[in-house]
């Protein structure tokens, strides 16, 4: 069998190559070359510059990929690509390709799956690391015929260990995933993940959560991370060397519990919500003069809160409507501060309580109409979901409009009232990409 071992280097941010070498290997010796830096039509970002040594200057006059893109066709035409971390290499000279109009398709081996599966027991298999291990010098760390040289010796040394015909002819079968998973994710772990509904969490080699994704089916979803070519796909599967995962039972649980592993992980491939809005409540209390007031603030400064909102907008606009309804004062409302009495340039509505034109009573009966009105705006809602197996059942619980967290019953229980279901309850934060995700729900009639 032939093979070539390749190692580029990029501009990073938009990975566009600046350096190629590619070894023939013959699985005894090296029968020919090809090195050459890259004009990649692009800025080389300094931090590059200080990793690599290649700066704008010297790739000015180098040729363009398209002007070697005959020699790299030519010199890996029937041969197994080989590098060291090998979908990050292969993808972006495929990419670069497919900007040509020309379809890049080879059979690929991983030096660090090979690693893995023919030498473990090594702390870390980056190339740096596993060559210091195995005594093999690099000439030049961080270019591409240092790296690639060096990922020849690797390479020679695990054809050359015991078992390395098998494990090399099964990772090139078509029905193997080797070449697809990440290079530091052992195959047991994907192999472990269920066709079932639930949340997944990308891990790296530190253990710490770098992505959390939510599906109907586990499996084929964290698949579809390995199969996706863009650069940040890529860049997140080459971090990638766990997944953990929860099932959900239900699709609606799942999204919920995604929300809640984003806010509490904040993991940096994840784009959207990591946001924890601010919540607001209105809320009511009685003063000195027996009058009772309503008012809102931030969820935290309000005391036995009527009704929650994560729009400071929103929840002004409710009380207003309400204030309007029930005939109450602007003053006493809190929509007007530090007046003697009401001038709301909209809000005409006060009998006068504020000059003291009306009785407490009279004026407390209709602040106790629109509280028991706020109150039955705020609904308590149990929403029954497939559970995570056959024998269980699960819910979503929502208290006074407020998302308070799901839960799994087994359906040999009997549940008589709400109260028992709450012994279940695994309680959660509410916020408005939850209730995004509960009214969405609910409104497609499930």
């Amino acid at each position: 069998m032939m093979y070539t071992i390749v190692d580029i280097e990029t501009t990073g941010q938009g990975n566009k190559i600046t350096e190629i070498s590619i070894f023939k290997y013959d699985g005894h010796k090296v029968i020919d070359e090809f090195t050459s830096l890259v004009n990649p039509q692009s800025y080389i970002p300094d931090y590059i510059t200080v990793l690599t040594g290649i700066d704008n200057f010297m790739v000015a006059k180098a040729p363009t990929f398209s002007e070697i893109a005959d020699t790299v066709l030519a010199i890996t035409e029937g041969m197994v690509f080989v590098a060291h971390s090998v979908n990050f290499d292969y993808n972006v000279i495929r990419n670069e390709f497919k900007a040509l109009g020309i379809d890049f398709t080879r059979k690929k081996l991983c030096t660090v799956r090979l690693s893995r599966k023919l030498i473990p027991g090594h702390k870390s298999y980056s190339l740096g690391k596993i060559c210091r291990a195995l005594d093999i010098d690099i000439n030049g760390r961080h270019r591409a015929r240092g790296d690639a040289e060096a990922t020849v010796i690797l390479f020679e040394k695990l054809l050359q260990t015991d078992g390395s015909e098998t494990v090399m002819n099964d990772f090139l079968k078509k029905s193997s995933k080797e070449a697809t998973l990440p290079p530091h994710l052992p195959s047991s772990v994907f192999n472990a993940i269920p066709n079932e509904a639930g949340v997944y969490y990308f891990k790296n080699k530190k253990g710490k959560v770098i992505y959390v994704g939510k599906a109907k089916d586990l499996k084929k979803r964290v698949l579809g991370h390995f199969y996706n070519k863009t650069e940040r796909e890529l860049l997140l599967c080459r971090e990638t060397a766990d997944i953990d995962f929860e099932l959900s039972g239900s699709e609606l649980i799942a999204l919920l519990m995604e929300d809640a592993a984003i806010k509490k992980h904040f993991p940096e491939y994840n784009q959207a919500s990591k946001r924890i809005p601010k919540a607001y409540a209105i809320f009511m209390f009685e003063d000195r003069n027996g009058i009772i007031h309503l008012a809102y603030n931030i969820l935290k400064g309000a005391p036995n809160p009527l009704l929650t909102f994560y729009n400071i907008t929103d929840c002004r606009q409710f009380l207003e409507r309400l204030c309007m309804q029930f005939e109450l004062c602007p003053k006493y409302c809190h929509l007007q501060e530090g007046v003697a009495q009401c001038s709301h340039y909209l809000i005409k509505t006060c009998k006068g309580i504020c000059i003291e034109n009306e009785s407490v009573t009279d004026y407390n009966s209709r602040v106790q109409n629109a509280i028991k009105h706020t109150m039955e705006y705020a609904k308590d809602v149990v929403i029954k979901e497939k559970g995570r197996h056959a024998e269980e059942e699960a819910f979503v619980m929502i208290k006074n409009s407020v998302y308070a967290g799901y839960g799994f019953i087994d359906r040999s229980e009997q549940i008589m009232s709400k109260d028992d279901l709450e012994t279940y309850l695994i309680p959660q934060k509410d916020n408005v990409d939850v209730q995004k995700i509960i009214r969405s729900y609910m409104a497609v009639g499930k």
